[in-house]
């Protein structure tokens, strides 16, 4: 009987844990019961003695509909329900399933690919907004044109960021042409009944983890003992 992978064996069972909790609140996930015994923590900290690798549990966010489907995917599934990245997009709508998931993972895979940082313009970090607003008046203001025209610049911009960074307002990679919420509208035309797409979230292994930047001539030296 093949041995089971502890790491694989232990997101499985951290996420049937997750399912369980009543927040997205990571700190209370890694202080809930394992099963087998002592904490999520717990489990973790041997398995980094075991392997010997870095692993850590960072993120945690939960979507749900009254009445729709959430979709999983996993882009290049490395084994049943892993890989390195996950999305899962909600739909509310009265339409079936046979409508809902197959919109749902089309949606998915368009969410893997584009990367969107937000549902809408609206959620769009406001942070990442200035800086865009800054790094665009930068370039305007490069340019030498008057004020007012500078300014426009500046808007147009930004609300090109805005637009192609926001899923709603993305092109579908499916076709290059229409936006992900023209799909969605047109797919609850043609089902009879109104869809909303109201939440997702992508997470990619690694992902916001700073890297340390090394000088390579540096390590080679080091490990030469030199």
């Amino acid at each position: 009987m093949p041995r089971t992978n502890s790491s694989e064996d232990f997101v499985r069972k951290t996420t049937e844990v997750a399912l369980g909790q009543s927040s997205d609140d990571v700190e209370a996930l890694k202080a809930a019961a394992y099963p087998g015994g002592g904490t999520v923590a717990d489990t973790l900290t041997n398995n980094v003695a075991t392997i010997g690798e870095n692993q850590q549990v960072r993120r945690m966010k939960t979507v749900s509909v009254a009445n729709g489907v959430v979709v999983p995917y996993m882009h290049n599934a490395a084994a049943p329900n892993l890989g390195k990245i996950g999305v899962l997009v909600a739909l509310e709508s009265e339409a079936g399933a046979d409508v809902l998931e197959p919109l749902g993972k089309q949606i998915a895979m368009h969410i893997a690919a584009a990367f969107p940082l937000a549902l809408n313009a609206d959620d769009l970090d406001q942070d990442m907004i200035a800086r865009e607003r800054k790094i665009a008046a930068e370039k305007a203001a490069e340019s030498g044109k008057p004020a007012e025209v500078q300014a426009k610049m500046v808007d147009g911009a930004v609300n090109k960021f805005a637009k192609d960074n926001a899923l709603l307002s993305q092109i579908f990679v499916m076709d290059n042409k229409t936006p992900v919420a023209q799909v969605v509208e047109q797919a609850g035309k043609a089902a009879g009944t109104k869809i909303v797409l109201k939440d997702y979230v992508r997470f990619q292994l690694g992902e916001g983890i700073e890297k340390e930047v090394s000088d390579f001539a540096a390590e080679v030296a080091a490990a030469a003992g030199l």
